[in-house]
């Protein structure tokens, strides 16, 4: 299967005068041009967007963002032929569909990490609802509460105190610096080790 006929238009519809025309400067060519490339992106950009990105990523706007870099770098396109034209944007396309999933990618795993830090950490343990979930999922979620209490009775008092204090009473670093005779950003540091040991005395009585 060529280029042209995944595109669904038929082959030889560009020709080698539209490409020069376009580089010799018309916009109106250039735009013309792309229009005719456009079927072809769109079903390559919906074939190469992953599936749990598909909400996420609009085939039409990468096409969109393509045609725009296209248009300010067509002086950077050195062939001649339908073919090579296609290529060429089918290469800008997937460049910023790549750009897209590790952009999302990296968004996603901040994200994951900030909810995974704060399930940890915060009041949660002390009674979340799960008034909705099935026997089986409360009896697990009792456990992990009970693993929760007794990790956090093991750690050090300053560090059981930042994080109760920061999470369940929502106190900001300064805040609870004036509780504790201590600046601000020594308390972020104290709060941070504590974080990282209750993740230990977790890992370590999942453990056993």
């Amino acid at each position: 299967m060529t280029e042209s006929s995944i595109s669904g238009h038929p082959e030889g519809s560009i020709v080698p005068e539209q490409i020069q025309a376009a580089r010799e400067g018309s916009p109106s060519a250039l735009g013309s041009l792309l229009e005719l490339c456009r079927p072809y992106l769109q079903q390559v950009a919906k074939e190469a967007i992953p599936s749990e990105l598909e909400a996420k990523a609009s085939a039409s706007d990468l096409v969109q963002q393509s045609f725009l870099e296209a248009h300010q770098g067509f002086a950077q396109f050195q062939g001649g032929s339908e073919a090579e034209l296609l290529a060429w944007l089918r290469q800008i396309l997937l460049h910023n569909l790549a750009n897209f999933i590790r952009t999302y990618k990296g968004t996603e795993m901040r994200q994951v990490g900030r909810e995974e830090g704060l399930h940890l950490a915060t009041g949660d343990w002390l009674g979340p609802e799960i008034s909705s979930a099935s026997p089986s999922e409360k009896v697990v979620e009792q456990e992990n509460l009970e693993r929760m209490r007794q990790a956090l009775e093991r750690l050090p008092e300053d560090y059981r105190q930042v994080i109760q204090w920061h999470h369940q009473e929502r106190l900001n670093f300064e805040e609870i610096g004036e509780r504790m005779g201590r600046s601000a950003e020594a308390v972020r540091k104290l709060w941070a080790r504590g974080l990282e040991q209750l993740r230990g005395e977790l890992g370590s009585s999942h453990e056993s």
